[in-house]
C-alpha cells in the first residue's frame, strides 16, 4: 500500500507497475532500484543533499558496524512504539542503513509495519533502495513531506533537521518521533586529531513547538578504529569535513589507529494534547 501523496496536488498516489500516479494524472516514475522521486525540480538545476563522496564514506563506515549499537537502540524504540499496522517513516534516511536495520528488527520481532524512508539526496536514496525491497523510498524534502495529515505513527529523525510544524502535520495524534543527535563530546578524539583547539558540539535545543518529550536516553560507548581509511570515511561523513581547512584535514593522514568516544542523545517526542 502507498502512503505517498502527490507533491503537486496532495492527492493520494497509487502505485502502478512502473510509476506512482494520482487521480489528477500527475505521474512519477519508479526507478530501476524501486524508489520514486517526489522532489519537484527547480529551475536552477541545483543538486540537493549530501554529495556522492559523503554518501559513499558513510555507507562504507557504517557498513563496518561501528554504529550498530545505536542502530539497535533506535530499532528497539521503534518496535516498542508500533504495532503491525503502523506506518514508520525515516525522515532523512540517507543511504538507508538505519532504515534497513529497523525493517530487519521489526521482522525479527514478528511485526509487519509499513516502513518508508525519504531523503533530499537522490544519490543517497538510490543507495538506500538497494538495501531492502520491502521498504518504500522516495527522494523528498523533510520540510515538505509527501504524506497525508496524521498518516505516520512512528517517525525516526537521525542527525537530520527537525521540522516541527511539518512533522506535527503528518504525525498521528498518538504517534511518536524518535530523534537522535550528538552529545557535547561525541567524536572528541577525532577532533583532537584535527584541531589545535577541539571544541564541544553545541547543545541541541530540545524544545519543539507542539511537542513534549516523553523519554530521554543517552548512549555512550567507545570504538577502536585501526584503519586510516575508516578514520577518513568517518570524518568525511561528519559536518566537520566541509568546515575544515585542507591543512587540518591532512593531519588524518598520519592517523592509523585510534579509540573514539561515541555519545548520542535520543529523545522520544509526542504531540502536546490539544487545548
Amino acid at each position: 500500500m502507498s502512503c505517498f501523496i502527490c507533491p503537486v496536488c496532495g492527492r493520494t498516489l497509487e502505485k502502478r507497475e512502473k510509476a506512482y500516479s494520482c487521480e489528477n494524472s500527475h505521474s512519477f516514475d519508479i526507478s530501476k532500484k524501486g524508489y520514486v522521486n517526489l522532489l519537484l525540480s527547480s529551475a536552477s538545476g541545483k543538486v540537493h543533499g549530501d554529495d556522492k563522496a559523503m554518501i559513499r564514506a558513510r555507507a562504507d563506515f557504517l557498513g563496518k558496524g561501528f554504529y550498530d549499537e545505536l542502530s539497535a537502540r533506535v530499532a528497539t524504540l521503534v518496535s516498542e512504539h508500533c504495532d503491525e499496522s503502523a506506518t514508520v517513516l525515516d525522515a532523512g534516511c540517507g543511504e538507508g542503513k538505519y532504515t534497513a536495520d529497523i525493517v530487519r528488527f521489526l521482522k525479527d520481532s514478528g511485526k509487519r509495519a509499513d516502513v518508508f524512508g525519504i531523503d533530499i539526496s537522490k544519490d543517497a536514496v538510490n543507495l538506500a533502495a538497494g538495501r531492502d525491497k520491502t521498504c518504500h523510498f522516495a527522494v523528498a524534502s523533510a520540510a515538505k513531506l509527501p504524506f497525508a495529515d496524521g498518516s505516520v505513527d512512528v517517525m525516526v529523525n537521525i542527525f537530520a533537521p527537525f521540522f516541527a510544524e511539518e512533522f506535527s502535520r503528518v504525525l498521528a495524534s498518538d504517534g511518536v518521533i524518535i530523534r537522535v543527535f550528538p552529545l557535547a563530546r561525541h567524536l572528541w578524539e577525532l577532533k583532537e586529531l584535527v584541531y589545535e583547539t577541539p571544541y564541544e558540539n553545541p547543545e541541541t535545543d530540545m524544545e519543539e513547538n507542539g511537542f513534549e518529550i516523553a523519554q530521554k536516553h543517552e548512549l555512550r560507548y567507545k570504538i577502536c578504529i585501526d584503519s586510516r581509511e575508516d578514520i577518513k570515511n568517518l570524518f568525511i561523513m561528519t559536518p566537520y569535513f566541509y568546515r575544515t581547512s585542507e591543512r587540518d584535514t591532512e593531519k588524518l593522514s598520519d592517523a592509523s589507529a585510534t579509540t573514539l568516544s561515541l555519545e548520542f542523545g535520543i529523545a522520544v517526542y509526542k504531540k502536546k494534547p490539544q487545548a
